[in-house]
């Protein structure tokens, strides 16, 4: 990954992504949230299901879009609940809207972005 792919990733809360659709195979572009937590970038919202969620559980390749770049990578979702409870410990506190820590722990899509 480029300097200026990790300055845009890094500044950029809002992102679009576009993922496979795992039932169509069609190309599906949404835009969801960028959190950073333990040094590391993730992608989750509040609890609920989401189709963008299921189309990467399928296919673990997505394109993330970043000030005018397509970066391919890839996602990691996080179903261990010890994981998933760090994670969402450090991301959930600052949102001021969120709701309880224990309702994102049991209903959000978590997924890590892989970068190279």
């Amino acid at each position: 990954m480029t300097d200026e792919a990790r300055r845009a990733l890094a500044r950029q809360r809002t992102v679009e992504i576009t993922t496979t659709g795992r039932r169509s195979g069609r190309l599906r572009r949404i835009e969801t949230w960028r959190y950073r937590a333990a040094d590391r970038y993730w992608l989750t919202g509040s609890p609920g299901s989401r189709d963008w969620y299921a189309n990467v559980l399928a296919h673990p390749g997505f394109t993330l879009h970043l000030d005018g770049l397509d970066l391919q990578v890839r996602g990691r979702a996080v179903t261990d609940p010890e994981e998933r409870a760090r994670v969402f410990g450090e991301i959930v506190p600052g949102l001021g809207w969120a709701g309880s820590l224990e309702s994102w722990i049991a209903g959000s899509p978590l997924v890590e972005i892989e970068l190279d």
